[in-house]
């Protein structure tokens, strides 16, 4: 029998993802408004208006059907009921680079993930790298910029 695998995500990502399904869901009548228009123009094999409105149907039928497979398999975690000494999923995490310059990441959920806002999916390099780790651990990273080298200086969940 197959398992179906969770995703994880905070609750923050959940309801984005809630959010982005019903605004899709909305747009369907108006794309099924978009592909009658376009019918009663004529003839379809050169209809551009049609085979452009059925394109986004079908765009538009996959993202939902997405979006509802991440709900169905979403495991909600809430870091501030996280305690530890280790890296896991919703830990925000300070590092030192080779510079001793800080850096601060959360461990995210794939659709969370925004490196330019300090969240890094538990699936990227780094993300894995930090798994498991605790303050004081040296983590390697090989990125497509070269590797990097990374001193755990302290883990809070938030």
């Amino acid at each position: 029998m197959a398992t179906v695998e969770k995703m994880p995500m905070l609750q923050e990502g959940y309801e984005k993802l809630s959010a982005d399904l019903k605004r899709l869901k909305a747009e369907r009548p108006l794309i099924v408004d978009a592909i009658e228009e376009a019918r009663a123009h004529g003839d379809l094999s050169e209809n551009a208006e049609y085979h452009a409105a059925k394109e986004r149907q079908g765009q538009v039928e996959a993202l939902i059907g997405d979006i509802e497979d991440k709900l169905a398999r979403a495991q909600i975690i809430d870091p501030k009921e996280l305690s530890g000494d280790k890296v896991v999923f919703g830990a925000t995490v300070t590092l030192l680079d080779d510079a001793d310059k800080p850096v601060r990441y959360q461990i995210v959920g794939q659709t969370e993930a925004d490196a330019k806002t300090g969240r890094i999916s538990y699936n990227s390099p780094l993300g894995r790298a930090l798994i498991g780790r605790s303050v004081d651990d040296e983590v390697e990273v090989s990125v497509p910029a070269g590797d990097r080298y990374y001193v755990v200086a302290s883990i809070e969940f938030i």
